[in-house]
């Protein structure tokens, strides 16, 4: 009976945080949407297009980031299945694939600045919007792997199956968001390169 109550005490508690979960999902979806809107009117106005093709390097980040949303499901499904082992073995590939994904926005970066002549600050304001674009993405994705990390650390202690399934949701949601955004981004990205 008191187990009941802790677990009925426990749905209560977490669906407040999904609630403010979405919340924050929703003002960062509308944040990205600001982002490129402000580069339309801007490009609109001054007719400065991007003038510059993408690095492929944002092809290869687009596809580990890709498997990480499946890898994450994969650990998703392993923890309805009270596969513990394979929920943290599959949780560890998605961080990983998480910090590929983070070096391979950088070595963009360094793609765009030395080898492409592609600046933060320079005659072209547009192609600023590059930067801004990936780099507060980048904000991003180090909260969900910090998301991801503290899911993982939840296989390792003695968590209630309510709370791992929980936890497991809450990586999901945030972390197929960022999925969502970066495709959202990078097809932006390619439609205005110039």
């Amino acid at each position: 009976m008191i187990m009941a109550q802790i677990q009925q005490e426990d749905r209560v508690n977490l669906g407040a945080k999904k609630f403010s979960m979405w919340i924050f999902i929703f003002t960062s979806f509308m944040f990205f949407a600001a982002l490129t809107s402000g580069f339309i009117v801007y490009s609109g106005q001054k007719g400065h297009a991007l003038d510059v093709k993408m690095p492929t390097t944002f092809i290869f980040s687009t596809i580990v980031i890709l498997l990480s949303s499946v890898t994450l499901y994969m650990a998703s499904t392993a923890a309805k299945k009270l596969e513990w082992e394979k929920q943290k073995f599959l949780l560890w590939v998605t961080f990983a694939l998480g910090i590929v994904f983070l070096v391979l926005q950088i070595q963009a970066w360094y793609i765009l600045t030395y080898k492409m002549g592609v600046y933060f600050v320079g005659p072209n304001a547009s192609r600023t919007f590059i930067y801004v674009f990936t780099g507060m993405h980048l904000l991003h994705i180090l909260a969900g792997l910090a998301v991801v990390l503290n899911a993982i650390k939840g296989t390792y202690g003695s968590v209630t199956q309510v709370k791992n399934l929980y936890k497991m949701e809450m990586t999901s949601i945030f972390w197929h968001f960022l999925d969502i955004i970066w495709i959202y981004l990078y097809v932006f990205l390619l439609l205005n390169q110039n």
